[in-house]
């Protein structure tokens, strides 16, 4: 979600600092500003829309000064706004913030206006500009006013007459410190940062830091001044480069065949899976899935694996909804959580319900610093690199591939999978990386597609089995970077309702690889063309022959065993969307009203 870039430098800050914003933008933003001291004097630069706007504003109002805080605003409380863009400032004190202050309202009363804006951020500087009025210094002013919060938030503050302090504080939201050559930076992640030091310390939950040139002193939730480990970054994992694509989405579609080899050879050694940490699934009666989004459909496919490979019963919930109806989770439960960034607000909160009542807590994250990852007992990465596209492909490839290992190794442990039937599977598995290199080959045949899909209002997905959730995410991806309505049913689900909606318009995606459902796939798509819908049959070359009479398309993909294909047809579910939105000219890396990690609940 937002972003936030802190600069004690050497040069003048704002040029740096937009350039910073440019690499978060990747979050998803409505607005930007920048605030900067210069000669003692705190100033600011705000504007609404994307970030070539605050620069075209710079260029025509500069704003000088070798110390500044920046921000890229996706709007919470408060339409996007100049007035509701960050750094919210009062009087002598400027501050960024990302997350949600739960308390604004009654804080709002206590340190009363006048407000410009609608946003719970603005209480903050309003408040600590109490605390400065009261006689106390900066860092005093800065501790008061965090104390009296309550909610999630990464805070940066900025100082009138102070060009050597920032102020940063976080409780439920990302924030790093950097560390350079008597510089020091803030930012939400080390992607902000990787072009300015390869040096961080990543905050804990409560910390508050107190940043000057010199260096940063770091005080924990309970006031006590600590050290957290420094670490060096590769440069490499921060790089965002579109490498001659049109969009980062089409690189990152098109990277998959390398990165799940990369992720494939981190959990295979010879014929079989070997997970970076052991956890022994035998001792569990059941997997709880927990995540949001794509996250959450790549564990709705791997509760087939889980309950057919392992026989392990497996449940899948929605984070935003996990905690709240109070579930009970048994002491031999393994509760897995699933998220990209490893910083998504509803996740973390429900991992932290279960934490203390499940067997063990274990996570697939990409990002291995995270909350997430921390609060976890045992973390399985998914090496998928930095993922800019706010639709996720790669991610969520990486994902399916690590949660078939867990479930191959679960059936592995459990007794239901063999020495021959496990090399079997890795076989298969080692052929994935190929599959998908061919698989690529139906993008001019998508290209074509997507004039069609995208004259339609509305469009169904259609699947069985692991297909199902396949179906799902087909009409995630659509939704979101297209904006075409598009909703995802069980195959055998059609004639309880949603045929109701066919007609010679609509537009009907049906994933059907050759697999023991297909014939049931097969019938239920006969009931869409006889009422005239307009079938896009997915499947392999076998399905095609068999089934392509009467279809309004094909699209033909490489022959799998039924277990990977889940995995092979993401490409079909993301080239569709992918074309589809180009054709209509959507932003595609940054679809509206959407942010990458959604770091507020």
């Amino acid at each position: 979600m937002c972003g936030i870039i802190g600069i004690l430098g050497k040069h003048q800050a704002a040029p740096i600092m937009v350039e910073a914003l440019k690499r978060l933008e990747y979050r998803g933003y409505d607005s930007a500003g920048i605030a900067t001291v210069e000669d003692g004097v705190l100033d600011r630069r705000r504007a609404v829309g994307k970030l070539v706007n605050l620069a075209d504003l710079l260029v025509t109002d500069p704003l000088s000064g070798f110390a500044g805080i920046g921000h890229t605003r996706w709007a919470t409380h408060g339409a996007p706004s100049v007035a509701n863009a960050h750094p919210h400032r009062a009087d002598r004190v400027a501050v960024v913030h990302n997350g949600i202050i739960e308390n604004f309202r009654e804080l709002r009363r206590e340190a009363s206006g006048p407000y410009e804006s609608e946003t719970d951020t603005e209480v903050i500087v309003r408040l600590c500009e109490l605390f400065l009025e009261d006689g106390m210094e900066p860092q005093d002013a800065a501790f008061a006013t965090i104390d009296r919060l309550e909610g999630a938030y990464a805070l940066c503050f900025l100082f009138d007459g102070e060009p050597d302090l920032l102020i940063a504080a976080r409780v439920g939201s990302p924030l790093a410190i950097g560390h350079g050559d008597n510089e020091m930076f803030v930012g939400s992640d080390a992607i902000a940062l990787g072009p300015l030091t390869d040096r961080l310390t990543y905050l804990e939950e409560g910390d508050r830091a107190v940043v000057t040139r010199a260096g940063v002193r770091i005080f924990d939730a309970d006031g006590r001044q600590t050290n957290r480990e420094m670490k060096r970054i590769h440069v490499d994992a921060t790089r965002i480069e579109k490498a001659g694509h049109r969009h980062f989405m089409g690189k990152e579609i098109h990277e998959q065949p390398q990165t799940l080899s990369g992720v494939l050879s981190r959990y295979i050694e010879g014929d079989r899976i070997v997970l970076p940490t052991d956890y022994d699934f035998s001792a569990t009666d059941r997997i709880q899935m927990v995540a949001c989004g794509t996250a959450q459909i790549a564990c709705s496919v791997a509760k087939y694996w889980f309950e057919a490979l392992a026989r392990l019963p497996a449940e899948v919930d929605i984070a935003s909804e996990y905690r709240y109806r109070e579930g009970p989770v048994g002491i031999d439960t393994t509760a897995l959580f699933v998220s990209q960034s490893g910083e998504t607000a509803d996740t973390l909160a429900a991992l932290r319900y279960a934490r203390g009542k499940a067997r063990a807590i274990l996570s697939v994250v990409n990002v291995v610093e995270s909350s997430i990852a921390r609060d976890s007992d045992i973390i399985y990465p998914i090496h998928a690199g930095v993922e800019v596209g706010v639709a996720s492909t790669k991610a969520f490839v990486n994902q399916l591939a690590v949660l078939l290992c867990l479930a191959i190794a679960a059936g592995v442990q459990r007794g239901e999978i063999d020495a021959q039937r496990e090399a079997e599977l890795v076989a298969g598995l080692k052929l994935l990386p190929g599959l998908m290199s061919q698989g690529l080959t139906i993008e001019e045949r998508c290209e074509a597609l997507a004039s069609r899909l995208s004259e339609a209002s509305d469009i169904l997905f259609l699947g069985r089995g692991p297909m199902y959730p396949m179906a799902h995410e087909g009409a995630l991806k659509l939704k979101e970077i297209s904006y075409i309505h598009a909703e995802a049913y069980a195959s055998g689900e059609l004639k309880h309702g949603p045929i109701a909606l066919v007609d010679r318009t609509l537009p009907v995606v049906v994933f059907a690889p050759m697999d023991p459902l297909f014939e049931k796939t097969v019938s239920n798509m006969q009931e869409v063309m006889a009422r005239e819908g307009q079938v896009l049959l997915v499947t392999d070359a076998d399905g095609a022959k068999q089934a392509s009479d009467g279809v309004w398309e094909v699209l033909v993909m490489p022959r799998i065993d039924p277990v990977f294909a889940p995995i092979l047809y993401a490409l079909p579910a993301q080239l569709l969307a992918y074309h589809t939105a180009v054709h209509k000219g959507t932003d595609v890396d940054q679809p509206r009203n959407l942010a990458k990690s959604v770091t507020v609940e």
